[in-house]
């Protein structure tokens, strides 16, 4: 057993929303307050979808917009600013497969995950005069947990009702543990995922016609299966 060396001090835990915009500078500045330092930002915090665009109502596509990613780079902001003053630093984002690729039932989830690699992978060339300011992109494939649970669909007062099995998903310590290996080696964009998700990945990357061609057939039967409550 492991015991860990870390004190009461060494902990501050803040309750936080992405989508209140006008806390975030007061949070950052509690954490700089009780520890005098930010070394790593990893942005963490995001809903997902499962509805068809044809069915779903524009205030969800906002909703995913103000949370996924006007949330994620507001905070951000906050940070960096201090990253910038102490010219060094880690900013960790968890985008997700879906910034690589295209999926259907997430048309939302898939635009505001595009929108943080799009993003991301810009402030990185502002950043060139701070060498010790890393940007990483986290893109996990499934993974366990309850994001399923608690994702957008038609509209915002409903809520899925069946999210279905999650053991053919990747363990959640597995995908942290790469997480944190691409963090120490400040990788700018590591794919974290089991097959046959990684393989799609890079047919999407490498051979995008082929990719659009399987897509189009795997996504008919996930469309089927959605309808029939699967």
């Amino acid at each position: 057993v492991e015991i860990s060396s870390l004190s009461e001090k060494d902990i501050l835990v803040l309750r936080l929303d992405l989508t209140d915009r006008s806390s975030h500078e007061a949070a950052t500045n509690s954490v700089l307050k009780h520890f005098g330092k930010i070394d790593v930002l990893v942005n963490n915090g995001g809903r997902s979808q499962r509805s068809l665009f044809v069915d779903t109502n524009l205030d969800v596509y906002s909703a995913i917009i103000e949370l996924n990613y006007l949330g994620t780079i507001s905070l951000t902001k906050h940070v960096l600013n201090h990253m910038v003053q102490r010219k060094k630093g880690k900013i960790v984002t968890v985008s997700s497969v879906m910034g690589i690729m295209g999926a259907p039932l997430a048309t939302g989830y898939c635009a505001s995950k595009h929108a943080l690699q799009g993003f991301f992978n810009s402030l990185r060339t502002e950043l060139t005069d701070y060498p010790e300011i890393s940007i990483t992109n986290i893109c996990p494939g499934p993974v366990q947990s309850q994001i399923i649970q608690n994702v957008f669909t038609e509209n915002l007062a409903k809520s899925l009702e069946n999210s279905g099995d999650q053991s053919h998903k990747m363990p959640t310590a597995r995908c942290v543990r790469l997480t944190l290996v691409s963090m120490v080696n400040d990788l700018k964009e590591a794919w974290i995922s089991d097959h046959p998700y990684l393989a799609v990945c890079y047919l999407w990357q490498y051979a995008p016609t082929w990719a659009w061609w399987l897509m189009n057939r795997m996504g008919k039967r996930r469309i089927q299966n959605f309808k029939s409550g699967v």
